[in-house]
């Protein structure tokens, strides 16, 4: 079988995904080939790696320049056409059996051109939607806006100056252009990652595309208990509790501002860590809160993620947290707001779920965890064992051949 994959970015989760898909789909005999485009920022240098059957496509000129106008206009995804069009004769040179799209919105690629030959074609085609962008006029998450506009047709949205920036409000006519663009696909098959955004894929104008359920996974021979010298390296006391927090890209939808009200209600007794944090959060952290910019590998962080007494994770925003699987892997239980996919990730041997932006809620059960001890080490390791990254990569395997079948 033939397949080929596209991706915006060939970093990140979501390039980490569609490589690992792509590896776990070679492992069963078939043809794969990825794609991703060159990335657009002038001023920043970018390794573009030698990957096996990958192929960067398009031009920083041009994708620079798709951004920008992307942010005068408002109409995201409508340009890189040369870029696109390079894309597509290669997809024709290449004869996928199967077309699978991940992350479309970093403005590097010709959203109705790519749809336009989907449909030309009748390629058989997975999309798999690590967020809510495709059904709405503009956002990729709507929770923390309280915005349900989706749901019949956006418009005057509160959110177009925040990812992926517009300098006006076109989410009305951007919403009508997706409509057209993402329905009447003959063979589209819709993956989600958490049940949470599959429902409310049902409730959006894909409503009549097969929707399936694939939960991200892990890798479990790195994410698991680890010795380590976290509490000497950072001065804390065994009689200290240490409540983690791991998140890139810390701010208001990460759940910062719970982070610090934490630091004063817990007292003394208990140390807040923050893991992915840099200068500019620094400036905001009281002193009681010790701060990680980075580690240097994911060996590390698992190691961090085992000294943990508790992880807390109180975003506002998420379709379904990796952090989550990965502090339970290491046998840490884990608390999180009531949002999106996140309270999927747990169930009663291994953590617990608060009402979102309830700060005592999530204090109080910090304290029950650390001090009452109801969850075991073996009870998180068992339920992440549900999600090993090989298992769910070779879910996607078998919705290939069974598509193609």
């Amino acid at each position: 079988m033939r397949i080929s994959e596209i991706n915006m970015l060939h970093r990140g989760s979501t390039g980490n995904i569609m490589f690992s898909i792509a590896n776990k789909a070679r492992a069963f005999g078939h043809d794969v080939q990825t794609y991703s485009p060159i990335y657009f920022h002038k001023n920043t240098v970018v390794e573009y790696p030698t990957i096996e059957s990958h192929t960067y496509f398009g031009s920083r000129n041009e994708n620079y320049l798709h951004v920008r106008l992307a942010q005068i206009t408002g109409f995201h995804g409508c340009f890189s056409i040369i870029g696109t069009f390079r894309l597509l004769k290669a997809l024709d040179s290449c004869k996928p059996d199967i077309l699978h799209l991940h992350n479309l919105h970093n403005w590097s690629i010709n959203i109705p051109m790519l749809f336009s030959y989907i449909k030309r074609k009748n390629i058989r085609a997975i999309w798999t939607l690590h967020d809510c962008w495709s059904f709405t006029g503009h956002c990729p998450h709507f929770q923390v806006a309280k915005c349900d506009k989706w749901k019949t047709g956006c418009h005057h949205c509160p959110s177009y100056r925040d990812y992926p920036q517009s300098f006006v409000d076109n989410s009305k006519r951007m919403y009508k252009l997706k409509k057209k663009w993402f329905t009447g696909i003959p063979n589209l098959t819709l993956v989600s990652p958490s049940g949470w955004l599959a429902g409310l894929v049902k409730e959006s104008f894909l409503k009549d595309y097969p929707v399936k359920v694939i939960n991200n996974g892990i890798d479990l021979s790195i994410f698991k208990p680890r010795e380590n010298s976290f509490r000497e390296k950072h001065g804390i006391t065994q009689d200290k509790h240490i409540v983690l927090g791991v998140a890139f890209g810390w701010g208001y939808k990460k759940g910062l501002d719970v982070f610090l009200k934490l630091s004063e209600k817990l007292g003394k007794d208990y140390q807040v860590v923050l893991v992915g944090t840099d200068d500019t959060v620094d400036r905001k952290l009281p002193e009681n809160i010790i701060s990680i910019h980075r580690t240097h590998n994911q060996t590390e962080l698992a190691e961090i993620y085992s000294a943990a007494d508790v992880f807390a994770n109180p975003t506002r925003e998420e379709t379904f947290p990796t952090v989550n699987m990965e502090s339970l892997a290491c046998g840490t239980p884990v608390i999180t707001f009531e949002t999106g996919g996140s309270p999927e990730i747990l169930d009663e041997t291994c953590g617990i779920v608060v009402p979102c932006d309830d700060v005592d809620a999530m204090k109080r059960a910090i304290r029950h965890v650390c001090e009452d001890k109801p969850f075991s080490q073996e009870a998180c390791l068992k339920r992440a064992g549900s999600f090993s990254m090989q298992e769910k990569f070779q879910e996607y395997v078998e919705l290939y051949e069974q598509i193609v079948k």
